[in-house]
């Protein structure tokens, strides 16, 4: 039999003083995922990054804090999710509280 590795996740530690590279700017513990996004995703993001930096004058949220508002946002909201069978019924019931026509 072949010698198969087996991968361990890899837990980042909280850093008590700071590293080199960009400041840390979450107070919070976290952990970096990669998602697929479509290209469609990725450019309405980007849009509407761009398009609050428009209107308020101010630093535009990146991806990443857009996304992460957005999940914060539905879990905050409180409404039950667990009966979704599929990504477009979570999308469709999503849409539906916040008022839009999606279906």
């Amino acid at each position: 039999m072949a010698n198969r590795r087996v991968r361990k996740l890899r837990v980042r530690p909280a850093r008590s003083k700071p590293g080199p590279g960009r400041p840390p700017v979450h107070t919070e513990t976290w952990s970096k995922v990669s998602v697929v996004l479509f290209d469609r995703q990725i450019t309405d993001l980007d849009r509407l990054s761009a398009d609050m930096r428009g209107v308020n004058g101010k630093k535009n949220l990146n991806r990443a804090e857009i996304i992460r508002a957005l999940i914060d946002g539905l879990i905050d909201s409180g409404m039950d999710v667990t009966a979704t069978a599929s990504e477009a019924d979570l999308r469709a019931r999503v849409a539906r509280r916040l008022g839009t026509p999606y279906r």
